[in-house]
C-alpha cells in the first residue's frame, strides 16, 4: 500500500505546522494512502558533523546514533512520499529540521539516492515573514534528493497554536497540496 511519512520540525508539538500537515494527510487518507506523522518537538537532534562516515559505511544510517534522525531516515526511505514541515524561525526552518535534512541528505547521497523518485512536499507556518526562504530550504532538500514535487506547497499564517485554522487560504493550500500529492502518488505507484 502507498504510504507517506510527514515530519514536523516544530518545537511545538501539535502546533500550527502540525495542523497544516494534518490537513494534507487528511486528503491523502481520503484517497486510501497510509500516513504517519513524526513530530520532532522535544527530541534531541544533533547537527551534521561532516564526518563523511556515511560514505564509508554506506549502511543507510548516520553514525550519530543517539537521536531520532536514523529512525526518520529509515521511515523516509521506506515511504513512497515525504512531507517536511517547519515553522519559520528567524527566516528559515528550525534547527531540528535543518539538522534532519543535512544528515538525511548526506546519508541519501552516500547510498545511491535513498529518496530518489519519491514524491515530496513541504509545509511552512509563519507569523509574518520568512516563509519563502524556509520553503526554499525544504524544497532544495527534496529536489537535490531527486524527489518529485507536485506543484505548489503550503504556507499558513498563525503565531499562537491553532491560529493557522483561521487562515482559510493557508488551510485550502494545505488541502490542495495533499490532493496534488495523492494524485501524483497514484500516478507513479501504479
Amino acid at each position: 500500500m502507498t504510504n507517506v511519512i510527514a515530519i514536523n520540525g516544530s518545537a511545538r508539538k501539535d502546533g500550527n505546522t502540525a495542523i497544516l500537515i494534518r490537513r494534507m494527510l487528511e486528503e491523502l487518507e481520503n484517497e486510501g494512502i497510509e500516513t504517519e506523522l513524526v513530530q520532532l518537538a522535544g527530541k534531541k537532534i544533533q547537527g551534521c558533523t561532516a564526518c563523511m562516515k556515511c560514505f564509508e559505511n554506506r549502511d543507510r544510517r548516520c553514525v550519530l546514533d543517539d537521536d531520532i534522525v536514523n529512525d526518520c531516515i529509515e521511515k523516509m526511505a521506506g515511504a513512497d512520499g515525504i512531507i517536511l514541515g517547519s515553522p519559520v524561525y528567524f527566516s528559515d526552518v528550525t534547527a531540528e529540521m535543518k539538522a534532519l535534512v543535512d544528515r538525511a541528505g548526506f546519508v541519501s547521497f552516500a547510498n545511491d539516492g535513498l529518496f530518489k523518485r519519491k514524491v515530496g512536499s513541504a509545509v511552512v507556518a509563519q507569523r509574518r515573514t520568512g516563509a519563502m526562504h524556509s520553503l526554499d530550504t525544504l524544497l532544495h532538500f527534496l529536489l537535490s534528493a531527486d524527489m518529485i514535487v507536485p506543484g505548489r506547497p503550503s504556507i499558513g499564517i498563525g503565531r499562537d497554536i491553532g491560529e493557522v485554522d483561521k487562515d482559510d487560504e493557508g488551510i485550502a493550500s494545505a488541502k490542495n497540496a495533499g490532493r496534488n500529492m495523492a494524485w501524483l502518488l497514484k500516478a507513479v505507484t501504479r
